[in-house]
């Protein structure tokens, strides 16, 4: 048997032949991987029931909860200093609006002095504005009295006559007037303490001013300075992110101050000269108003508008009333599509949506000083994201709004789905 064997073997061998092999029994193990390529769960592979979308929203989701709470903690810091940070804001408007006059200073005068003539210039101007306001107001205060009660009888005729018929009279507005007074004697107390009450908050707004004055002498004087030194105390790799955003974060703010305080003083000079050729009293007033309304976005304007347009029709009638509310309407028109484009620039872009649902937030927020602060805010923020941040190549209007979102697909292919199995190919 044995030599037979052998032979057999030998034989193979020589004719270069296989041998013949036994078929073994497939094991369980073998079955299954063979198995596995028509069906993966065969072969271990599970689905992830979660699909793709969900788990990089979650991650996006937990993400963006920590960066709110930051923000959120942030700002709870701040509003416990507010006194603080509104003084840091001011000098910051002030350092912008000046250090341009500051510069020219310089050129011929040490930088101290140059800072010094410089506040002391803007302090006589708004000393002088104020001046001629309130002496405006104290040298007409008699006329527009009386035409205010002329204007009064105007407005009478002008309700009960046409087709209004309200039947008004003058006995009505004294009757009005009796009652606003006993009611301003029967609270007399309350109106006492309130007013006491809010001599702390007048204490604030000068120490908040002072503050803002002091601030403003040293960033003027030593502001390079003090900004290189502030570089030199973080971590070297950190130091050109910074740079770059806190140039790009001062060139938004910058010009944002600085155009608007422009804006603000050609619409209150345009204001006062269209107040006069109407010869609406107050004129000069009226434009400082409209002047101050000018750093309110969307609702200082108008506010000073209906105002300017209350003195017009209680002194001259309904038509110079609307004759005052059209000229600001054209002046705030003006404003809009030819002094911010061309003051402003590119300087602090934002979309009139993003500026309405700003100072919205920051109305919400912040009351009247937070509708000042969120448009300088937001457009500070966008300029440093903008700087920092790489774009991909941008989509046209026709990729957005594609059915597919710009994907054009064969007939019968499918888009790719989460948490199929791997194909053959891939498998091996």
């Amino acid at each position: 048997m044995t030599n037979s064997a052998g032979g057999d073997a030998g034989s193979a061998a020589t004719t270069g032949t296989k041998p013949q092999r036994t078929p073994q029994p497939v094991t369980p193990a073998a079955r299954r991987v063979a198995g596995g390529r028509r069906n993966p769960s065969v072969a271990g592979y599970v689905p992830d029931p979660i699909p793709t979308w969900l788990r990089v929203m979650a991650g996006w989701g937990w993400r963006l909860l920590i960066v709110a709470a930051a923000v959120a903690l942030v700002f709870y810091v701040l509003s416990q200093v507010r006194l603080l940070v509104v003084a840091v804001f001011i000098a910051l408007v002030f350092t912008s609006v000046l250090r341009p006059v500051v510069n020219v200073f310089a050129r011929v005068m040490w930088r101290w002095l140059a800072v010094l003539l410089a506040l002391l210039l803007s302090i006589a101007v708004v000393g002088g504005l104020i001046t001629y306001v309130v002496a405006s107001v104290a040298g007409q205060w008699q006329d527009l009295a009386d035409q205010f009660d002329n204007g009064i009888q105007q407005i009478l005729d002008f309700l009960n006559g046409g087709p209004f018929h309200l039947h008004l009279t003058t006995d009505n507005f004294n009757d009005w007037l009796d009652k606003g007074r006993q009611w301003i004697t029967d609270h007399s107390g309350d109106i006492a303490s309130t007013a006491f009450s809010q001599v702390a908050s007048v204490a604030e707004v000068f120490t908040c001013l002072a503050l803002a004055i002091f601030c403003t002498i040293f960033f003027l004087a030593r502001g390079s300075e003090m900004w290189t030194w502030f570089l030199n105390q973080t971590p070297e790799p950190a130091r050109e992110p910074l740079t770059l955003a806190g140039g790009a974060g001062w060139y938004a703010f910058s010009g944002y101050a600085r155009g608007t305080v422009i804006i603000a003083l050609t619409d209150g000079l345009l204001a006062g000269i269209w107040l006069t050729i109407l010869g609406i009293p107050l004129a000069a007033p009226l434009a400082v108003l409209v002047f101050v309304g000018a750093f309110i976005p969307l609702v200082g304007a108008p506010g000073a508008m209906i105002i300017a347009m209350i003195v017009a029709l209680a002194t001259k009638g309904v038509w110079a009333a609307l004759l005052v509310g059209v000229g600001i309407a054209l002046i705030g028109q003006l404003e809009g599509h030819v002094l911010q484009p061309l003051i402003m620039g590119k300087q602090v872009s934002l979309h009139p949506v993003v500026v309405a649902l700003s100072v919205t937030a920051g109305t919400l927020v912040g009351g009247l000083l937070g509708a000042i602060v969120a448009v300088p805010l937001v457009g500070v923020t966008w300029a440093v994201f903008s700087r920092l941040h790489t774009p991909d190549p941008p989509m046209t209007v026709e990729e957005s709004t594609s059915e597919v979102a710009g994907v054009e697909l064969d007939p019968g292919e499918k888009l790719p789905h989460a948490g199929t199995a791997p194909d053959d190919d891939e498998t091996e």
